[in-house]
């Protein structure tokens, strides 16, 4: 149970890790266009505006399930068109020419004013000026999701910890405690020490950050006003390199050896080592798409279910679409925790990989093969 404690002390340390490489890895070089006539832009504007109030306009059910899946600069909560009710983020813009920027964008009136010489169009932040580069650091619906499921989880485990320090690690468990301890013992003893084995107390921190960001985000993005953060390829690009750093950093002679030293004739060493080093990036690549395409498709086929209502426009088919579409959603409940339970046991496993020592290994298996004589 001391383990435990340790495992609380750790977990601020390694959400620094993972948010410093996200926000590093989402901020993007904003690249500028031309600036277009005034006259084209007010006939789209003018066009798009018709088709919005036009009741026996179609409905673009591709163009909603983008919206819904994809980031924004704003966090939308209930409402379509001119009565809907959104929350502004913080828009944080950094350029050579004009310094550092920040902004509400709301200033956007959601792509339809510019502010400062920049304005929004398909929520990417442009200048109107074509010379003009700058930087995009700003808190979108994601980052903003990030950050407070980061300081959710925090202040969970943190306050878990505080009771078994004020109550012991031997009492039974109370309250929060009853319903996370089952989780982290699961991830400790079934994830952790299955798949490393000797040595796994040291991973435990980190595998027990990914699984719960994870579990506590797919959650999130089930709720109609939560972010899809799961399901954006930044976020889970973000977790698979860090499990590559893990991996890798930890990674012992053997490891290294079965890589560059393969066990095979010399002759075909320059197939199988290119071979093994690009088996290093494949699997956190496997990790990275395997769970946003799973998140994404979830939350597109659950819109797409609901908007056959409004293609075949017929009162017939709405039970059978609410039907599937409930269907699903209660798939993806399961879908939510068995994405979590897939990442950490195989970033676990990469790991174990990486510090197995052979030698160990062979000696267990000839005490196995002794035992059976």
């Amino acid at each position: 149970m001391t383990s435990k404690i340790n495992t609380y002390k750790h977990f601020t340390s390694i959400f620094l890790l993972i948010f410093s490489l996200f926000i590093g890895l989402s901020s993007n070089l904003a690249a500028s266009e031309p600036v277009e006539h005034a006259a084209t832009e007010a006939h789209v504007e003018a066009d798009a505006h018709a088709k919005a109030h036009d009741p026996n306009a179609p409905v673009d059910i591709t163009a909603i399930a983008l919206e819904h899946v994809a980031d924004a600069h704003s966090w939308h909560l209930w409402g379509e068109g001119e009565g809907s009710v959104a929350l502004p983020l913080p828009v944080i813009l950094y350029s050579s020419t004009k310094g550092l920027q920040v902004f509400s964008s709301a200033r956007f009136e959601h792509g339809h004013a510019a502010y400062n010489g920049y304005k929004l169009e398909e929520e990417k932040i442009i200048s109107e000026d074509a010379a003009e580069s700058f930087y995009d650091i700003s808190i979108t619906k994601n980052v903003a999701q990030m950050l407070f499921s980061a300081l959710l989880i925090f202040v969970l485990f943190t306050s878990i910890a505080k009771s078994y320090k004020l109550h012991g690690v031997t009492s039974a468990p109370r309250g929060k405690q009853s319903f996370f301890e089952p989780l982290i013992t699961f991830v400790r003893d079934d994830i952790a020490k299955g798949n490393i084995g000797h040595g796994s107390e040291k991973f435990v921190p980190y595998l027990l950050t990914i699984f719960f960001m994870i579990l506590i985000n797919n959650v999130f993005g089930m709720i109609p006003i939560g972010a899809n953060l799961t399901g954006n390829i930044a976020f889970t690009l973000v977790l698979s390199i860090a499990t590559l750093i893990v991996t890798n950093i930890n990674g012992n002679k053997n490891y290294w050896s079965h890589i560059f030293l393969p066990h095979a004739p010399k002759a075909i060493w320059p197939i199988l080592i290119p071979i093994e080093i690009v088996g290093i990036l494949t699997k956190p690549f496997a990790l990275m798409i395997r769970l946003f395409a799973n998140m994404t498709a979830g939350h597109i086929i659950v819109i797409s279910l609901i908007g056959l209502i409004f293609v075949f426009k017929s009162i017939y088919i709405a039970p059978v679409s609410i039907a599937f579409a409930l269907f699903i959603d209660v798939l993806e409940c399961l879908v939510a925790f068995l994405q979590a339970y897939v990442f950490t046991m195989l970033t676990a496993l990469f790991i174990g990989t990486a510090v197995a020592d052979h030698h160990e290994e062979g000696g267990h298996h000839e005490d196995d093969v002794a035992v059976k004589h």
